[in-house]
């Protein structure tokens, strides 16, 4: 008994006792059993996480400060990709089911995902909380920024330094980021009395390919009707479109400036930098973590948004004064 409670770092133990029976256990290889351990406590002081793509930045800086939390806590984490594919996600969330972790923090596939999934994992009592992309309306907490203002605020930055014609490539309509986004951009037209042009949004999805495409379609119209300035919904999809600027034979921000979403760690090395909406990616992955650890322990309720802030990185993609 005194061997088991210096082990698991329990009371009533002395200090050079707790010492000498870890210096044994090192010595013998001793290795404990997680698995006796979780059907004692009911927990297997894991968490799941699933993430829609690790190729851009965003997601494994959230992930870093998803692990910094748990790991603080004593809960370790087991990663899963969805690659923006529902059967994979819904793979994804079985297997972590299976795996009886604790809780999961999940960020949507681009197209939404199925809600009656999520609603599954709930009903379940695993606790759930989406961060970035979310699912609102069936009683989980969401971690994620103000999309919509902050797309307002940068779509108003490129208007109030002479732009009137501003387009937008914006993601799937069925992904809350990508409409709160599209609301902003909007928001900002309305508010200048600038008119809503439909050739000038286009939808790009979230990746470079798609901006690229988003793009070269907008440089097909008419010269006279043609964006001088253009919102893309993130900065891959920027970094798309602006190769197809320059493809083109056009140069930023001369012919045509561009402003992303993100501050991916690319952003500040294009040779035109380019100015885009920084997302705490780190504190959001925290505060997310430390919300789920909150609901497994009993110290705080489901359901909610947290708002994280951003900040505007103005670059020379814009064409604007850089203070």
């Amino acid at each position: 008994m005194t061997v088991s409670r210096a082990l698991n770092n329990r009371p009533n133990v002395k200090e050079e006792t707790r010492r000498q029976v870890a210096r044994m256990a090192r010595k013998m290889g001793y290795i404990p059993d997680h698995i006796a351990r979780s059907l004692v406590l009911r927990r297997t002081l894991t968490i799941g996480v699933v993430v829609p793509e690790i190729t851009h930045s965003f997601f494994p800086e959230a992930i870093r400060g998803i692990e910094e939390a748990i790991y603080a806590a004593g809960y370790h984490l087991i990663l899963t990709h969805s690659a923006e594919k529902a059967e994979r996600e819904r793979d994804a969330l079985q297997t972590l089911e299976s795996k009886r972790v604790d809780g999961i923090l999940i960020s949507t596939i681009e197209t939404g995902g199925e809600v009656a999934l999520y609603e599954h994992v709930i009903q379940r009592g695993t606790p759930l909380v989406f961060f970035d992309r979310c699912v609102y309306g069936i009683g989980a907490s969401c971690v994620c920024i103000d999309d919509e203002e902050s797309a307002q605020a940068l779509t108003e930055h490129l208007i109030g330094h002479g732009y009137k014609r501003v387009a937008h490539l914006c993601g799937s309509p069925q992904v809350p980021i990508a409409e709160a986004r599209f609301n902003g951009y909007k928001k900002a037209l309305r508010k200048a009395k600038l008119a809503l042009r439909k050739e000038l949004v286009v939808e790009s999805g979230f990746h470079e390919r798609g901006g690229y495409e988003a793009m070269q379609k907008l440089l097909r119209l008419p010269a006279q009707t043609r964006p001088r300035a253009v919102v893309a919904v993130n900065d891959p999809a920027a970094f798309g479109a602006i190769k197809a600027i320059q493809e083109n034979g056009l140069q930023l921000p001369r012919d045509i400036a561009i402003v992303g979403f993100s501050d991916d760690i690319r952003a500040a090395l294009m040779p035109t930098p380019l100015t885009t909406v920084r997302q705490p990616a780190y504190l959001l992955g925290k505060r997310a973590a430390e919300k789920l650890l909150a609901i497994i322990e009993g110290n705080s309720e489901a359901g909610g948004k947290i708002i994280i802030a951003t900040e505007q990185v103005i670059r020379q993609s814009c064409g604007c004064k850089v203070a």
